[in-house]
């Protein structure tokens, strides 16, 4: 196959290419310019897409002897990701920007002009598993990307291509290692690549700018704080609430109401839901006959759980979780996956949150 390697700088991409070229492909190496102000350079393991990621991806390409190019996707970016991320945190959600990278850049806009310029696929480093034309999750639990992938259609995966999905992360290293690479040490990016400084609600605030209003208990009803701006805040946060109770009990974030600018707090036993309600689902294959019952995970790294799938009627899904969860925040992804003991690893599909709540007792 004629493939793209899409090489961001590090270990997994870099391995991912070799691989590729290994297995025979016609691979072409492709860096994402992705970043604003790429002039940066990286500091530690935060953030990516800085100069010094274009040239390790660059150096990695000549030591395999591949053709190397720097498709520069800033605008894109910013409009699809890092607009959207200020968006729904505007508006009382919490997003997922992995995941919108994966579904916008790196699964639409790369593999749209890959396929456009004649090539079959598209190679990267994320760990999950491709058997069959089913997602599947990496056999390295602790660095399973899967869930960022749930947003991917069955024609999007068709044209992907995930070699380290069957190895552990040690492994990939050991392999960069093997080779040479000097990328084979080098940290993992984490968090959110265009805040490299880490200080989410800094750069919220620096693009919404403040916007006080109350933080008041549920339990009581009494104000207990005031926040400069709802975007500081996703459900089920614990830390950073500002707020005094006489009680001294530890309060979470229930609710995030940005017109009337309220933040609305209480304690555990009230932040545990079991029904989600969710935006139009996507599949990664057929639909699935509704209802179902499936695993969902309804964060990056969080628990996945058993519940019942129904259909709703405004297009989207109902989930009866079985287990009570606490933090499952609008704008994240409930990422289904089959409950089977033996194919439980198999992604479904996915949706939106949009709402949580407790079912009242029966």
């Amino acid at each position: 196959m004629r493939v793209i390697a899409a090489m961001s700088g590090g270990v997994d991409s870099a391995v991912a290419a070799a691989l590729a070229v290994d297995a025979g492909h016609d691979v072409t190496g492709v860096h994402l310019a992705l970043s604003q102000h790429r002039q940066q350079l990286r500091s530690g393991s935060r953030g990516c897409c800085s100069v010094e990621d274009a040239d390790d991806a660059r150096r990695v390409a000549a030591e395999l002897g591949i053709p190397f190019y720097v498709w520069d996707m800033a605008d894109r970016f910013a409009s699809g990701v890092v607009d959207d991320f200020v968006a729904e945190y505007a508006a009382g959600r919490t997003p997922n920007p992995c995941l919108r990278c994966n579904e916008k850049i790196k699964f639409a806009a790369v593999l749209d002009r890959a396929q456009a310029l004649g090539f079959d696929a598209v190679v990267t480093g994320h760990h999950a598993r491709l058997a069959h034309g089913e997602l599947r999750r990496s056999v390295d639990a602790a660095k399973d990307q899967s869930y960022v992938l749930g947003v991917l259609t069955a024609g999007q995966l068709a044209g992907a291509v995930f070699p380290l999905g069957s190895m552990t992360k040690e492994r990939v290293r050991a392999i960069a290692a093997e080779r040479g690479y000097a990328v084979a040490t080098k940290p993992d990016s984490h968090d959110i690549c265009f805040i490299p400084d880490g200080d989410t609600r800094g750069f919220l605030d620096h693009r919404l700018g403040t916007a006080p209003g109350p933080v008041v208990d549920a339990g009581s009803g009494a104000v207990v704080g005031e926040h400069a701006g709802t975007h500081g805040f996703t459900i089920g946060q614990r830390k950073g609430l500002g707020v005094v109770v006489g009680d001294q009990r530890p309060r979470y974030v229930l609710g995030i109401e940005p017109v009337s600018r309220t933040v609305t707090v209480g304690t555990a036993d009230l932040a545990g839901v079991d029904e989600v309600r969710t935006g139009e689902p996507t599949w990664t294959g057929a639909a699935p006959s509704l209802p179902l019952d499936a695993v969902v995970q309804l964060r990056a790294h969080g628990a996945a759980v058993p519940c019942t799938v129904t259909a709703h009627d405004d297009g989207g899904l109902l989930l009866a979780l079985h287990e009570v969860q606490r933090g499952v925040a609008p704008g994240q992804s409930a990422v289904l996956y089959e409950p089977d003991a033996e194919r439980g690893d198999r992604v479904l599909g996915q949706a939106a949150v949009a709402r949580a709540a407790r079912r009242p007792p029966v």
